[in-house]
């Protein structure tokens, strides 16, 4: 009942396509009545939760389809192709946007731990990383009603918020993802560090010695780990972060000289060739042809 009771506050709340704040910094609710093909999108650490719907993610190759049963949690800056190709006004998508305080994440983790919270494996992995898909259990679907009831209220949403999403927190990392939230959030985690700042940083010359050396690691040891972690050789990360920016800066009406200095392309040419090798047009026919991804 309490997933239900989720939909209708959300279908009761947003009426337009894409999405509309709630109030609690980083939560937000989101619409689709008309499909979105699969677009480069970056993923920042956050969770995504669908009521009504499906949405699907392509990260390396591994196809990721969620809807109500399943909630994805991706801890990390993930270079996706994401979108939703079946939306229509018949099957429309109504779904939550949680991003994730790396902060309070940690300060959870860490109090976790400390507490000798024990959390089971999940037997079900594949073992890659970067996205998790986890289902819904009863904790996170009574937290994340919680929150979502405080819209009612614009004094209980700014008292409330907070806690209310710390709870929803917890939920998480107790939950089907939990493990791999904690490893990404955990203390100790320099992968996770290394992709903040790669994030932080696309407009600056980034070196994979650098990278390993901020994570206290041979470049060998920091490959093999980094790989583990994302599924990406740490050149392959930092080519598709930069070119998935780009590619949603274009989308949105940067031009292609500028979105190409803001991802740290000091070479036009370069940056052409290497955007229609990914995506197989050049960055200009590309923006002319594909949507926004929601």
């Amino acid at each position: 009942m309490s997933k239900e009771q989720i939909k209708q506050l959300i279908e009761g709340r947003i009426h337009e396509d894409g999405l509309m704040e709630t109030g609690v910094k980083g939560v937000q609710l989101f619409r689709a009545i008309n499909p979105v093909p699969c677009a480069p999108a970056v993923y920042e650490p956050s969770v995504v939760a669908i009521v009504s719907g499906s949405k699907e993610a392509v990260l390396e190759g591994t196809r990721y389809v969620y809807d109500s049963s399943e909630y994805m949690c991706c801890p990390m800056s993930m270079p996706v192709k994401a979108g939703t190709s079946t939306a229509s006004p018949d099957t429309p998508l109504f779904g939550v946007y949680i991003a994730l305080d790396p902060r309070v994440m940690a300060e959870l983790a860490m109090d976790m731990d400390n507490a000798g919270g024990v959390l089971q494996s999940n037997k079900g992995s594949t073992g890659l990383q970067g996205i998790r898909l986890a289902r819904w259990d009863v904790a996170f679907t009574d937290a994340l009603l919680r929150l979502l009831q405080l819209g009612d209220s614009q004094t209980d949403t700014a008292v409330l918020g907070a806690t209310r999403l710390r709870e929803l927190y917890y939920a998480i990392l107790k939950g089907e993802a939990g493990i791999f939230a904690r490893q990404a959030f955990g203390a100790g985690n320099a992968i996770a560090r290394s992709i903040t700042h790669v994030s932080s940083n696309l407009d600056a010359p980034i070196s994979i010695d650098d990278m390993a050396s901020r994570a206290g690691m041979s470049r060998a040891v920091f490959h093999r780990k980094f790989k583990q972690a994302t599924t990406m050789s740490p050149i392959q990360f930092v080519k598709s972060m930069r070119l998935n920016n780009a590619a949603m800066k274009i989308a949105g009406g940067t031009t292609v000289n500028e979105a190409a200095l803001d991802v740290g392309y000091v070479s036009a040419s370069q940056f052409s060739r290497e955007f229609k090798r990914m995506y197989g047009q050049s960055p200009r026919q590309w923006g002319e042809s594909q949507p926004v991804s929601v």
